[in-house]
C-alpha cells in the first residue's frame, strides 16, 4: 500500500487514500458550457475577459481576408473603377486595359478576368446614383446627329463644285484664274475634312499628330499625280506638266460621309454588345463580324462612289488603288479614334514610303550598275499596270490594320466608357 507509481517522464508521487480517484483535469469553458460542466462535476475555469465573448463568423472571415486576401489589394487599387461600374463586365474592360489577362487573373484565384470582375463588383458598393439608367444604351439625339452628317457632306460637296467650276470654264478663263479656282477648291475641301475629323465620329481626342497629316497629304496628293508620274518615269520622264486624275479624289471625298457613318453604327452596335454580354469571350465573338461587316460596306459604297466618279470626270486613275486607300484610311482613322494611334501612323507610313520608293527606283535604276533595283516595279507594272502600285502601297497595309483591328477591337477595354472614342459622339 501505498506504492508510488511510476510514471514515465514524470517523478513519482505517492497516493493517499482521499486520492484513489483519479484527479478531473480541469478545463477553461465559456460561458455557454460552464453550468454543463459544472453539474459534471469538472473543475471549471472561468475564461479570460479579452475571450470571454466569441468571434462573429463575419469577422473572422473579413480578417482572413484582410492580408492573406490577394483580392483585396487589388480591390484598393482599383477602388475608383470599381465604384463607378455598373456592370461587371465594366470592371472586366477596365482591368483589361490595364494589362489584366487570364492567366493574371489566375494569381488572384480565378478562372478568367471576368470572374475575377464580378467579385470585385460584389465586394465594392457602387457609388453611382442611378446604375440601371447608366447601364441603357444612348438614346439618340437628332439634332447632333444631322449636324456631323452635314458636316461629313463638305469635303464631297466641295470637290464637286470645284471639279464642276474647273470644267464649265474649260477655255473661258486664263490658266491663273483655274488655278486660284483649283487652290481655293482644295483648301476649302480641306478645311471640311478637318472639320469632320474634330467632331462627331470621326473625331480623336487629342487629334492627330503633324505626321499622320503628312502621310494622308501625300497619299491624296498621289491620287491625284501619282500614276501621271510613274508613267512618265517609267517612259525615260518626267517631261512636261503631269496629268490629273481627279475621279478616284472625287469619290474619296464623296466616301467620308459613309465612313463617319460606318464608324458611327460600329460604336453603337458595340455598346449594345458590351451591354448585353456577360463575359469577355461574348464580347469578342459579337464584335468580330461587325468589324468585318463596317469595313465590308465601306468598301461597297467607296466602290460604287468611285465608278460614278469616273462616270462624271471622264475616267482616269487607278480605282482600284483609290479603293485601297479609303479602306486603309477609314481602319487608320478606326484605330486613333477607339486609341490606337500607333498602329494606324505605322500603316499610313508604310504606305507613303511604298508610293515613294516605286519612282526612286525606277530612276536609281539608270545609273551604271544599278538597273537591277528597278526590275521590280517593272515587273510589276507589266504585269497589272501602273494602278498596281497603289494597291499594292495601300493594300498591304490595310491588311495589316485590319489584323490589328480585329485583335484590338474586339477587346471590351476597347469600347468601355471612359474610352476616348466615346468622348466623340456621347449621344447618337
Amino acid at each position: 500500500m501505498g506504492r508510488p507509481i511510476e510514471v514515465s517522464g514524470a517523478p513519482a508521487t505517492p497516493m493517499t487514500g482521499g486520492d484513489r480517484e483519479p484527479r478531473r483535469r480541469a478545463r477553461t469553458t465559456g460561458p455557454a458550457e460552464q453550468p454543463a460542466a459544472e453539474a459534471e462535476g469538472v473543475a471549471v475555469a472561468p475564461r479570460a475577459p479579452e475571450i470571454a465573448h466569441p468571434v462573429p463568423a463575419r469577422a473572422r472571415t473579413v480578417a482572413r481576408r484582410g492580408p492573406t486576401d490577394p483580392v483585396t489589394s487589388l480591390m484598393h487599387r482599383h477602388r475608383e473603377l470599381c465604384e463607378r461600374a455598373v456592370d461587371p463586365l465594366e470592371i472586366a474592360a477596365g482591368l483589361e486595359s490595364r494589362g489584366m489577362t487570364d492567366r493574371v487573373a489566375a494569381r488572384y484565384r480565378h478562372r478568367d478576368v471576368f470572374s475575377l470582375a464580378e467579385e470585385l463588383f460584389a465586394r465594392v458598393p457602387a457609388v453611382a446614383e442611378n446604375p440601371a439608367a447608366a447601364r441603357r444604351a444612348p438614346g439618340r439625339d437628332t439634332t447632333t446627329r444631322a449636324a456631323w452628317s452635314l458636316r461629313a457632306l463638305v469635303p464631297g460637296v466641295v470637290c464637286l463644285a470645284t471639279l464642276g467650276a474647273l470644267k464649265l470654264t474649260e477655255g473661258a478663263l486664263g490658266g491663273r484664274t483655274r488655278l486660284a479656282i483649283g487652290l481655293a477648291g482644295t483648301l476649302l475641301a480641306l478645311s471640311g475634312l478637318a472639320l469632320c475629323l474634330r467632331s462627331g465620329p470621326l473625331r480623336a481626342v487629342g487629334g492627330s499628330t503633324i505626321a499622320v497629316h503628312a502621310y494622308g497629304c501625300w497619299l491624296l496628293g498621289y491620287v491625284l499625280y501619282g500614276d501621271a508620274l510613274l508613267d512618265q518615269v517609267l517612259s525615260g520622264g518626267p517631261e512636261g506638266p503631269w496629268a490629273l486624275t481627279p475621279a478616284p479624289l472625287l469619290g474619296l471625298a464623296l466616301s467620308v460621309a459613309p465612313a463617319a457613318w460606318c464608324v458611327h453604327l460600329l460604336s453603337l452596335r458595340a455598346h449594345r454588345a458590351l451591354v448585353g454580354s456577360r463575359a469577355l469571350e461574348e464580347f469578342a465573338a459579337r464584335m468580330r463580324p461587325l468589324l468585318f461587316a463596317a469595313v465590308a460596306v465601306h468598301l461597297c459604297v467607296l466602290a460604287v462612289l468611285l465608278h460614278l466618279a469616273g462616270l462624271v470626270q471622264g475616267g482616269g486613275g487607278s480605282l482600284a488603288g483609290a479603293a485601297a486607300l479609303g479602306v486603309l484610311l477609314l481602319l487608320a482613322r478606326l484605330l486613333t479614334v477607339r486609341g490606337f494611334p500607333g498602329p494606324a501612323a505605322a500603316g499610313l507610313a508604310a504606305a507613303c514610303a511604298v508610293e515613294a520608293l516605286a519612282p526612286a527606283l525606277v530612276l536609281a535604276g539608270r545609273l551604271p550598275g544599278l538597273h537591277g533595283l528597278a526590275r521590280p516595279v517593272d515587273l510589276l507594272v507589266a504585269a497589272a499596270g501602273i494602278g498596281a502600285v497603289p494597291v499594292l502601297a495601300c493594300g498591304a497595309p490595310a491588311l495589316g490594320l485590319l489584323i490589328t483591328a480585329h485583335l484590338t477591337l474586339s477587346r471590351a477595354s476597347a469600347h468601355a466608357p471612359g474610352r476616348p472614342g466615346d468622348e466623340a459622339h456621347p449621344t447618337v
